[in-house]
């Protein structure tokens, strides 16, 4: 009977010690989730008032931030974009009082989102650091800085290669007969940032594939099985994203998911390999 109760008091004491450590888990996550969600607050907040402002010093331009929310980083960042994206014969448009202001709002947080990946990348490897051996320590810091620079990467080839392209295709009807195009501003600047967010999160893809594989989730030889797998949810995807449903523009969104897919099929492939002769 003694021992009834004591094995039954280890037992509580057992449980209550993992819940401790499973609440514990929960407030940390909290806490960097709340840190995460206060940044990103603080940013938007500054690209909505803040305004680039260039200065000259010595015949040498100088940009320096200034309070104008007239003419903030948004606004400034809504005017490169049409400048640099839209075809000349395409007018941006205003149907709306708040199209503009909601514009503005949608610029800002992606622009907060991309200064703050770092500090996001942190807190997930400051949260999963406790849990690993020193060599996955260092690993995790290589990954996360592999994450962030995938993810401008892949914003960046979204904004100048892949955007460009699917506008200028989309327009080039229109202007071969002569018909004035516009475009609304509630609709334009979603659209390029839903692309810039898109490709900035499917160039993780290799990185994805690496984690999936080394934590024994599945075989290094599952990603060449299942390659015509990958190529289908990729048209898919690309289906989805682009505007259109001429199936000519969704290959500028797919065709590099797919590159991606193969260099990282490759980088296990390889890796699997030294793996093998360095065991032998």
């Amino acid at each position: 009977m003694n021992l009834c109760i004591y094995e039954t008091k280890e037992s509580i004491i057992y449980y209550m010690g993992r819940e401790i450590a499973f609440i514990g888990y929960i407030q940390e996550l909290r806490a960097r989730i709340l840190r995460i969600t206060t940044a990103l607050l603080i940013m938007t907040f500054l690209c909505m008032t803040l305004s680039i402002s260039t200065f000259d010093f010595l015949h040498y331009k100088i940009f320096l931030p200034s309070i104008n929310p007239a003419e903030n980083v948004a606004i400034q960042s809504i005017s490169a974009i049409r400048e640099h994206l839209l075809p000349k014969t395409v007018t941006l448009i205003q149907t709306a009082p708040a199209q503009a202001l909601f514009a503005q709002v949608y610029v800002a947080i992606l622009l907060s989102l991309i200064l703050v990946m770092p500090l996001i990348m942190m807190e997930m490897s400051w949260f999963i650091a406790p849990g690993l051996y020193p060599d996955e320590k260092k690993r995790g810091k290589m990954i996360a800085l592999s994450a962030i620079l995938l993810f401008v990467t892949g914003c960046i080839f979204s904004y100048l290669v892949v955007i460009p392209y699917v506008l200028n295709f989309l327009y080039i009807y229109g202007q071969s007969i002569g018909v004035t195009t516009f475009f609304d501003v509630e609709e334009f600047v979603p659209f390029v940032v839903q692309f810039l967010i898109a490709f900035g999160l499917s160039f993780q893809l290799p990185i994805i594939m690496w984690i999936v594989t080394v934590s024994q989730i599945v075989d290094f030889k599952f990603w060449r099985h299942n390659l015509r797998y990958a190529v289908l949810l990729a048209a898919v995807f690309g289906a989805i994203i682009t505007p259109d449903g001429s199936g000519v523009t969704m290959w500028f969104v797919t065709s590099p998911i797919l590159l991606l897919y193969l260099i990282g099929m490759l980088i296990i492939e390889r890796k699997n390999k030294r793996l093998v002769v360095t065991k032998i």
